[in-house]
C-alpha cells in the first residue's frame, strides 16, 4: 500500500479533493458516473471540507457524481430495529446530506449540483442489494476509508469480521462505540450510543472498489497508522487492513499520525 505523509488533516484533504475532481472531470468527459465511496465522522471531513473550497473556486458538474455512504447507526425499537431520523446528531444519513452532499452543492450553481438520487445508502429492508446496486454503477471509482482508533473498525465492521462479508447489519463492538463517543460528542455516554448498525462488508469493500485512500490523522491515529503501514494482508483483529487487498490501495496520514514510525 503506498503511504503518503501529509503536513496536516488540511493539506491530506486539499491532496484527495483535488484528485477526486480530476477524476470526476473525466468520467464527465466519458460520459459516465463517478462513485465516491464515502464515510462519516471526523477522518474524511478535511476532505469534504476542501471539496467545497475547491468547487467553489473552480466550479465542476457534479450531477454525475454519485455519493455512497458506508454505514448507518440502528435503534431499537417495539418494531424492532429502524434507523434513526437523518435530523439525529449521529446519523449517518444526515452526516452524508449535510456535510458532504450539503457542502457540494452549495458550493455551486444549480445547473452543476449533485441530484438528490445519486446520494445513496444501504437499504435497511433488504441490506444486500446494496452491494448489487453498486455493482450496476460500475463499482466505487475512490472509497474514502478510515480506521478507528481503538480497534481497527472500518465502517461498522467489528474486529473479527469475515474477510467475505458483505453488506449487512451487525451488533456493534464496545470499543467501536468508544471510539463514536467522540466522533459524536453529542452523545452523553456509552449508554446513548446505539448498539447495532448497517454495515457495508470487509468483502464488499475489497470486490467493489477501484481503488481505496485510508484516512488517519492525529496523534490518536498513530497505532492505526502502525497497523496499516506494516500489513501484509487482511488481519480480522484490525479491519481496516482489509485497505493493503484493495487494488490501488493508499495509505494518507498527516505528520502527527505518522510521528516516529
Amino acid at each position: 500500500m503506498n503511504v503518503v505523509i501529509h503536513n496536516n488533516p488540511a493539506a491530506l484533504g486539499e491532496h484527495l479533493a483535488t484528485r477526486i475532481l480530476a477524476e470526476l472531470r473525466a468520467a464527465n468527459a466519458a460520459g459516465r458516473p463517478y462513485v465516491l465511496g464515502c464515510p462519516g465522522g471526523r477522518s474524511p471531513m478535511p476532505v469534504y471540507e476542501a471539496l467545497e473550497r475547491q468547487l467553489a473556486a473552480d466550479p465542476v458538474d457534479c450531477t454525475r457524481l454519485v455519493v455512497a455512504m458506508m454505514d448507518e447507526y440502528l435503534l431499537s425499537s417495539a418494531e424492532g430495529l429502524l434507523p434513526p431520523p437523518a435530523s439525529a446528531h449521529y446519523s449517518c444519513r444526515g452526516f452524508g446530506e449535510r456535510e458532504i452532499v450539503g457542502r457540494i452543492n452549495r458550493a455551486l450553481p444549480a445547473e452543476l449540483r449533485m441530484p438528490v438520487e445519486n446520494f445513496r445508502m444501504p437499504a435497511f429492508g433488504a441490506p444486500e442489494a446494496y452491494d448489487a446496486d453498486l455493482t450496476t454503477l460500475g463499482g466505487i471509482d475512490l472509497f474514502l476509508l478510515a480506521s478507528g482508533a481503538g480497534d481497527g473498525h472500518i465502517a461498522f465492521n467489528p474486529p473479527g469480521s469475515a474477510r467475505d462479508s458483505r453488506t449487512r447489519i451487525v451488533t456493534l463492538a464496545e470499543q467501536t462505540r468508544r471510539d463514536n463517543l467522540a466522533t459524536f460528542p453529542e452523545f452523553r455516554g456509552l449508554d446513548e450510543v446505539p448498539t447495532h448498525g448497517l454495515t457495508v462488508g470487509i468483502g464488499s469493500i475489497a470486490t467493489l472498489s477501484k481503488a481505496v485512500a485510508m484516512i488517519v490523522w492525529g496523534d490518536g491515529k498513530r497505532e492505526a497508522f502502525r497497523r496499516l503501514s506494516t500489513a501484509s494482508a487482511y488481519n480480522p483483529s484490525w479491519p481496516a487492513t482489509i485497505a493493503v487487498e484493495c487494488r490501488n490501495a493508499e495509505l494518507h496520514a498527516d505528520a502527527a499520525a505518522g510521528a516516529n514510525q
